[in-house]
């Protein structure tokens, strides 16, 4: 199995220097490569340009500018055309799709971040010796950099790739490992239901109370946003506000991160056996369709955008989508069996009768049958239907 690490550099003020750099030039080989495809299909009878043409001119490009492109690894930038042709490939594959398409863009500085090497000892070297304090890493162009190695990394490292978030910079690290040792078993299942009052509600009552870390931190956003668009483009205040807002941003992923592996830890850790809503976050997070006036020319109805635009916030402050993802990873890691179950009606489904009907549900928590009288609370009714949906799939399932 291949499992990331992520370790923060301590970069010298000279390293920080050719570390930017580095980005630098990699973002301007993307873009000059994005540019070289636009004008061969624009201009040229709609030729493609594909990575193994651009990959070939790598050599004339480093031998006409040695300053730029010339200093740094043949195999990075071999990784950066590669990243461009996978944006194509996706571009194609959701125009095929009859997907809203989204053409590959030109970045800017600030959004090109990432420097990937496909190989450890390609351009660069990770320098990891046992009973050494001190960690480094070798790239090429720009030396030997420390690192804050604050965990050992298992099994031999295969990928590194070096990322800059705000002022600090980040080595991403990709190691392939043997399959750990399963945890020992509990014989206990559980069905999750995911919400916004309560991040998380298991089958047997338990909750977990949404922390909402983007509603906290929304004031300071709010006050240091306001004062990044006061600022003059291009100035020095402007980029320090910008460093800010950032700031502000990293630290709320960071909580809701942390936040996602703690509980998933925990579930993995108490059952063999998870079930959840195959949620389709994409679709939930869609803005209403306008609704036009049919009598009156170039105007529009009500249509509820204000109050869905506040739901996408808090589905979005949930991170569902994180959570999940940390769920599988842990759970595959573990030895244990995860299930995605289609959600429609497991909160209107009476767990003793099977009476299904949206009267079922009067409010938000309270779940009342009005066939068998059955009062609970409406995510745990959803949660114990969504367990029975996963054992009925797991024995379904071909052996």
């Amino acid at each position: 199995m291949i499992r990331a690490y992520k370790f923060l550099m301590r970069p010298t003020v000279g390293q920080s220097i050719a570390l930017g750099e580095m980005v630098r030039d990699h973002c301007s080989l993307y873009n000059g490569a994005l540019q070289e495809r636009r004008d061969a299909y624009r201009h040229v009878s709609k030729t493609t340009v594909r990575y193994g043409t651009q990959s070939a001119q790598l050599k004339e490009i480093r031998a006409f500018d040695p300053e730029r492109q010339g200093r740094w690894s043949f195999s990075s930038q071999q990784a950066t055309l590669r990243r461009l042709d996978k944006a194509f490939a996706a571009f194609f594959r959701r125009a095929k799709a009859g997907e809203k398409p989204g053409y590959p863009r030109f970045r800017g500085i600030g959004r090109f971040d990432t420097v990937d090497f496909p190989k450890d000892g390609d351009g660069c070297r990770w320098d990891s010796t046992p009973h050494d304090p001190v960690t480094r890493i070798r790239f090429q162009g720009v030396g030997h950099v420390k690192v804050h190695q604050h965990r050992t990394v298992v099994g031999k490292v295969k990928t590194v790739s070096v990322k800059r978030e705000g002022k600090r910079w980040y080595a991403v690290l990709t190691a392939e490992q043997t399959q750990p040792e399963p945890l020992p078993h509990t014989g206990s299942v559980a069905g999750i239901d995911l919400g916004i009052a309560n991040i998380l509600a298991d089958s047997n009552g338990g909750f977990v109370a949404n922390p909402r870390h983007g509603r906290k931190a929304a004031a300071k956003l709010q006050e240091a946003q306001q004062a990044l668009s006061r600022c003059k483009r291009g100035s020095k205040r402007r980029r320090k506000a910008m460093r800010r807002v950032a700031t502000l941003h990293r630290k709320v992923r960071r909580q809701r991160l942390d936040h996602a592996h703690k509980t998933a830890h925990g579930l993995v850790r108490e059952h063999d056996f998870i079930a959840h809503e195959d949620l389709k976050i994409r679709n939930m997070n869609k803005a209403p369709a306008p609704k036009f006036a049919p009598e009156v020319p170039d105007r529009f109805l009500h249509n509820g955008a204000a109050s869905k635009a506040g739901l996408n916030r808090s589905i979005a402050d949930a991170g569902w989508g994180v959570f999940l993802a940390i769920l599988n990873a842990k759970a595959e890691s573990a030895g244990r069996e995860v299930i995605a179950v289609d959600p429609r009606n497991t909160s209107r489904r009476c767990p003793e009768c099977g009476h299904t009907a949206k009267e079922n549900r009067p409010t938000q928590d309270k779940f009342h049958c009005q066939a068998c009288g059955h009062n609970a609370h409406a995510d745990t009714v959803g949660a114990l239907n969504v367990l029975r949906a996963g054992l009925v799939r797991r024995e379904a399932q071909p052996a």
